[in-house]
């Protein structure tokens, strides 16, 4: 399977993982509810990664560029994400997620000298565009309580701009490393067992916007864990493959098409019918994806 088939496929699981997010997240609080979720993936990826013998690629010299990108990639961008997501809904902040794509892509090219040119660049222009008309579509009628925003809309998009830049600021400091004789799952166990001690210190501090909303139940309980496997310790793992094989930018824009995935998942769970442009974006978006898949 080539690197843009792994990074739809974590795109799609993303998708799934955001509407399961939905319940525990404004249940527990995103702080609580990212520390859960990491310590239940660490443990995943770890053990994982020790069956796999993957732990034996592991050197000392790349133990903090890893455990940087999980900080800045997951400690602070999947809080970010999460808190946003508490406030306009997946489909919202999937939108503000998906620009991740266009901070790669830049970063890309400025640090890796990659390039987007001929199909591939008309591809990404379609990708890119297809999300935007995806997400921007106006809803007519009955509308679900995901669409409500709740508190202030000006500290939503800031924590889901926050959210994408730091997903892909994780992703550049990740791809030197990959690009060695590194086994993703183990560095992607590096990534979570970092951010997870990040959190566990701001528990130990006390301070109170790492407490929990709600306590934990058996129910919310396994919710994080379906979402974790799902979600990080699958499909963040199949972007670190992805990153190994394939330039930033492209698996970017690859993994930002989550927004347009998630529209017929948004329709299944709230019977809500999305909008003919919402389908535009859709296609736009499939149209693009296919020109970089086989170009």
């Amino acid at each position: 399977m080539g690197y843009e088939w792994l990074a739809l496929a974590a795109a799609f699981l993303w998708g799934i993982s955001s509407l399961i997010s939905v319940t525990p997240a404004r249940h527990l609080g995103s702080f609580a509810y990212s520390r859960w979720r990491m310590a239940c993936v660490s443990i995943m990826l770890s053990v994982l990664a020790l069956i796999t013998g993957g732990w034996a690629t592991i050197s000392s010299d790349i133990w903090w560029p890893m455990a940087i990108s999980g900080l800045i990639g997951i400690f602070i961008g999947d809080t970010a994400l999460f808190g946003c997501m508490n406030r306009i809904g997946p489909r919202r902040s999937g939108l503000l997620y998906s620009c991740h794509a266009v901070f790669s892509a830049l970063l890309g090219i400025w640090l890796f000298s990659e390039t987007l040119q001929g199909l591939r660049l008309l591809g990404a222009i379609l990708v890119f565009s297809g999300v935007l008309v995806a997400v921007f579509f106006r809803q007519s009628g009955a509308t679900h309580q995901w669409e409500e925003t709740k508190g202030s809309l000006g500290i939503a998009i800031t924590l889901g701009l926050t959210a994408a830049l730091c997903q892909s600021l994780g992703g550049v400091i990740a791809k030197p490393v990959l690009t060695e004789h590194v086994d993703p799952i183990a560095a992607s166990a590096i990534r979570m067992i970092a951010a997870f001690l990040a959190h566990g210190t701001l528990v130990l501090l006390q301070v109170r916007v790492a407490q929990p909303v709600n306590p934990m139940n058996w129910r919310i309980f396994g919710m994080v864990v379906v979402n974790g496997f799902l979600a990080m310790a699958v499909g963040m793992t199949l972007i670190m493959y992805a990153l190994k094989w394939g330039e930033v930018g492209t698996v970017a824009l690859l993994s930002s098409t989550t927004p347009v995935m998630v529209l017929p998942l948004i329709w299944l769970f709230t019977k809500i019918r999305p909008a003919p442009s919402a389908w535009i974006g859709a296609a736009l978006a499939v149209a693009g994806t296919g020109l970089i898949v086989s170009s």
